[in-house]
């Protein structure tokens, strides 16, 4: 008994199985998680490492150098790329795709841990990070005054972190915008230098102080005791009555020899909302959380703090991912909602009652899709449901053929239950295999390799487990309700729309397919025309691997020159904010001095604390269309192209994975005099197409720093020891931290010894300095150095242990970053640069060969022999194969023109477009060409079985492709340029491929008709 018959036969058990799919089905649309975007795991990580006060140079040679050795011995390293600027170090290694995520950020951190004694012991701090998306903050709050204390704003900020910490959906819950509260030990070098008490003594006795070594556990009778000591400092007079020297008969307290008290670490980042002075409190999601169930547990924390607010602070939430995705979400919903309708009106010809059996399949495989897109493990995010909505015009195909069939064996006068069993068995080998063939058009895209290919995933993923569920619905469900619903022996001619259907077939359809077969060659060199001048479009279109976002967000960077202070780089970002705040459509502009917006896009990391660097996060009415915010971009790009006090740069955020900009050339050699000479060369190149936009070059300018130079000779005879002076110059300028201090609310401060000082470190500190020698006598520094002002690079950067230097690029609106390429690799390649010089291209090129290099190559010639191999069991002759296969030219056609007329690229999400459209288009080939064979078995001659086949399948194939399209539409009218080049392709191929595959397909099988097995 087949499966059919069985359904059919056993419709009590039939019922209860589809009614538990339903509901099951039901739960899990509310029940999954939910995401603005893709979950992706790559194995990417960061290692950060902060040493104040420490120049490029150094950094490269302390630090960069005996990590990146260490790094580059694990296995399966993919690239390590350095970048290193005053103070900050960043190593990002990124291993292979398939690596164990936990394993290998496990042996990065025992790896890093294994060599931090061979470091230099006062490196402020080593960060060891993960990549993970859902770091990305999924709401931002300010805390508002312009006379609260930043004391208070950050306590009100902590008080805020520490509720929000409790909703177990939230992580890495942080305060920014307020610098830490410390415990600052301003030590007397004067007093210290007259006592002659060695500094070592004194840092020594307070690291010493600062430690809490636990005692252990010792046993006494039965019972077991936790031994404490002494434990860390208690308060700040404990600290004070630190005993620092003893000696000669003389006890020194610290309070002797320096003035202990609270205070504010260095102003380094400064946060303002609308041009008001702000602290930001920002919070990102745990992985497989619903971010609307999230936003429900923490509004109302949110809303509760607000009422307990002084009444000089205001709370603004000024960003909640969630209300984005739910707009997105809502959308996506009104736009399947269209969809289901103009599905509706495709099936009318059907009647009204086939149509309501279709209707029934409709959601059933959607919820059958559904559970299993949750048993895999992919989260509800706008891939997935855009594969859902595609999926949606291609899951009544199979329904159609088989309610079709099944009606027209009604219409020959058989019973209702032998037309669902014969009709359904007649056609099942030719839905299975044109359900396989689709599947594996998009079988290559769950194995595209790399950040791309984990990014799209869930759309492929939802398409397949969709239309496997409806191939299951069509041959068990449909006819199963066919038997009841449909009617015996009613008018053999359909209803009137399927008359006027029928009758425009016999009027347009059969006359041009008459003609056609009559002059075959004719008809295929007309095809090859069309192909050709096609795919002669591909150029004039151009390639973007990955569109715009079409959130109303962007950035604005402003970059001041170089070594600007945090002070004035505050004082330009005001006059920035002046001309900001006069655009009515900007709700909220976040500035950030200092230091980049906490991270709120998938794919643009926060970045990292640079005194000359503002940002400024701007948003738009929720509603804002994407065409606003473009003009509202370019604006803003005119006003500020000639900025006078900085480089002030408008970017739109980008989908896909994490580029440095659109246009980017690393250029790699050893010396970086002459790297820095080439760069001026590949500056210029880049500047000389009009296309291009800030283009920056890392070693434009040098920065100055100041030295200094020790008299080794001189110091050396007066007994002062060379790590003696950096010693103390270090803690004059950026001070020593020696531990952390805990008071009785739990709070840690830090402990940093210092020299008496502003808010910051000027040149001042460096005079009056004393470095004491090996028998604790002062000497001043200006006895054994002198200072002077030398030039260095701003910052240099390592790839794979290579040094290279970058120059990068953004493009204006509507030029691609290809098209500009084009132009400029052939003067690179005339470059002559000396030996052991040479560049490479990364930004969009590097993002390219990731996403269609390696694997994808070897997945796709799979995908072809399965395709064939499919075919191959189905027709078992390769005239068959090749008769069905010469319809994917056919879509091309259509696919091209559209993109060509909507002015669309072709990017990675059309070429997605391509490749479900090749399984689509061979899936309708199948049935005409399964059908024809059929019929010459039954003894039809040739001729008359390729007319009748392409007659008879005509309509089932119409109706489907009408549905196909009727469900894209509405995605093709949708303003997301990441969602509607797949619809417009598909569209764009349906038309064409419907059109000329019915008259393609049958002059190829009258001019290589396959063998027939009777």
């Amino acid at each position: 008994m087949n499966l059919t018959n069985f359904t059919v036969k056993n419709y009590q058990f039939t019922l209860v199985v589809f009614i538990m799919v339903a509901v099951v089905g039901f739960v899990t649309l509310f029940t999954m998680p939910r995401a603005e975007d893709p979950q992706i795991n790559p194995p990417s990580y960061p290692v950060v490492v902060v040493y104040p006060g420490t120049s490029p140079k150094d950094m490269e040679e302390l630090v960069v150098k005996p990590i990146e050795n260490k790094l580059y011995e694990l296995d399966n390293v993919d690239k390590i790329v350095t970048s290193i600027e005053d103070g900050l170090a960043i190593i990002q290694v990124d291993f292979k795709y398939g690596e164990d995520v936990d394993n290998k950020y496990q042996e990065v951190i025992r790896e890093v841990n294994n060599l931090r004694s061979e470091l230099p012991q006062d490196i402020h701090k080593i960060d060891i990070r993960k990549v993970d998306p859902s770091d990305v903050n999924i709401f931002q709050v300010a805390l508002i005054s312009e006379n609260a204390s930043y004391k208070d704003l950050k306590d009100l900020g902590d008080d805020l972190k520490e509720k929000l910490e409790k909703v177990k959906e939230l992580k890495k819950v942080k305060v920014s915008g307020a610098p830490e509260e410390t415990i600052r030990i301003d030590l007397k070098l004067d007093k210290i230098a007259e006592l002659k008490i060695p500094l070592n003594v004194v840092i020594g006795s307070l690291q010493s102080e600062a430690l809490n070594i636990p005692g252990g556990s010792l046993e006494a009778g039965n019972k077991t005791f936790n031994v404490k000591t002494s434990g860390k400092f208690k308060d700040i007079e404990d600290i004070e009555n630190t005993v620092v020297y003893n000696g000669n008969g003389k006890i020194i307290t610290l309070k002797e020899v320096a003035k202990v008290d609270y205070k504010l670490e260095e102003e380094k980042h400064i946060t303002r909302l609308n041009g008001q002075r702000c602290v930001l409190v920002s919070a990102a999601q745990k992985v497989g959380a619903n971010i609307s169930s999230t936003q429900k547990k923490s509004l109302p924390i949110i809303a509760e703090f607000e009422k307990i607010l002084p009444k000089n602070v205001a709370l603004v939430k000024n960003f909640d991912q969630a209300n984005n995705v739910a707009l997105r979400l809502s959308g996506l919903g009104i736009d399947f909602i269209i969809a289901l309708g103009l599905v509706l009106i495709t099936l009318l010809p059907l009647g009204t009652r086939a149509s309501i059996v279709v209707m029934i399949a409709i959601p059933l495989s959607l919820a059958l899709g559904l559970i299993g897109l949750n048993a895999f493990g992919f989260s509800l995010n706008q891939l997935s449901i855009v594969g859902l909505v595609v999926s949606l015009g291609l899951l009544v195909d199979d329904s159609i053929v088989v309610v079709e069939n099944i009606e027209r064996w009604l219409r020959e006068g058989h019973t209702k239950r032998e037309a669902a069993i014969k009709a359904t068995k007649q056609i099942t080998l030719a839905v299975i295999g044109c359900t396989a063939t689709l599947v594996i058009s998009f079988l290559p895209l769950l194995f595209l390799p790399a950040g791309p290919g984990e990014f799209i995933r869930g759309l492929p993923m939802a398409v397949i487990s969709t239309i496997l569920a409806s191939m299951l619905v069509s041959l068990t469900l449909v006819p199963f309700l066919s038997s009841r619903i449909l009617k015996e022996h009613h008018n053999g001619e359909g209803n009137i729309f399927l008359q006027y259907l029928q009758k425009f077939i016999n009027r347009t359809y059969t006359r041009l397919m008459h003609k056609a077969l009559e002059k075959p060659m004719l008809t295929l060199i007309i095809t090859v025309v069309l192909f050709v001048g096609s795919v002669s479009l591909f150029p004039v279109i151009g390639f973007k691997l990955f569109p715009s976002s079409e959130k109303p967000i962007f950035l604005v960077n402003i970059r001041m020159p170089l070594q600007t202070s945090l002070e004035e780089s505050k004082r330009i970002t005001k006059l920035v904010e002046s001309d900001i705040v006069k655009y009515e459509e900007i709700k909220y502009f976040t500035s950030n001095i200092g230091k980049g917006n906490p991270q709120i896009y998938y794919n643009v990391p926060q970045q990292e604390e640079k005194n000359d660097f503002a940002q400024l996060f701007v948003q738009l009415e929720d509603d804002a269309k994407p065409k606003s915010k473009i003009e509202l971009i370019e604006k803003l790009r005119k006003q500020f192209k000639n900025f006078p006090l900085a480089k002030v740069e408008i970017k739109d955020f980008e989908q896909g994975p994490p580029i440095e900009a659109p246009i980017s050339v690393r250029v790699f050699g050893d010396n970086l005099d002459t790297l820095r000479k080439l760069s001026f060369d590949v500056e210029k190149i880049v500047k000389s197409n009009s296309g291009t936009i800030y283009v920056n070059n890392d070693l434009n300018t040098l920065k100055t720093d100041i030295k200094v130079n020790i008299n080794r000779e001189k110091a050396r005879t007066l007994g002062v020891f060379t790590s003696d002076i950096d010693k103390t110059i270090r803690l004059a300028v950026a001070g020593i931290s020696i531990g952390t201090y805990t008071d009785d609310d739990g709070d840690d401060f830090e402990i940093v010894v210092n020299t008496p000082k502003g808010d910051k470190a000027t040149l001042n500190v460096l005079t009056n300095l004393y470095v004491n020698n090996a028998v604790g006598t002062p000497i001043p520094l200006k006895q054994i150095a002198n200072i002077e002002f030398v030039t260095s690079p701003n910052n240099i950067n390592h790839f794979d242990k290579n040094r290279f230097i970058k120059i990068t690029a953004s493009t204006k609106d509507g030029i691609l970053a290809n098209d500009v390429l084009k132009d400029i690799v052939p003067k690179l390649d005339n470059l002559k640069m000396p030996k052991g010089y040479y560049y490479k291209l990364s930004g969009e090129a590097e993002s390219e060969g990731d996403a269609f290099g390696g694997n994808f190559i070897t997945v796709i010639i799979l995908t072809v022999f399965l395709f064939i191999a499919v075919l191959i069991l189905q027709f078992k002759t390769f005239k068959g194969i090749l008769i069905v296969l010469s319809v994917i030219p056919l879509g091309v056609i259509g696919g091209v023109i559209m993109l060509w007329l909507s002015g669309n690229p072709m990017s990675f999400i059309a070429i997605i477009g391509f490749i479900g459209l090749a399984g689509i288009e061979v899936k309708n080939s199948i049935l005409l060409v399964d059908f024809t064979n059929q019929l010459r078995m039954d003894g039809v001659p040739l001729g008359e079985a390729i007319e009748k086949a392409g007659e008879i399948r005509f309509l089932p194939v119409v109706l489907t492709s009408l549905t196909a399209i009727g469900g894209l539409i509405p995605l093709a009218m949708n303003p997301n340029p990441q969602i509607s080049p797949l619809a417009l392709v598909l569209i764009g191929g349906l038309i064409s491929s419907t059109i000329l595959s019915r008259i393609v397909t049958p002059v190829m099988y009258k001019l290589i008709p396959p063998s027939i097995e009777k």
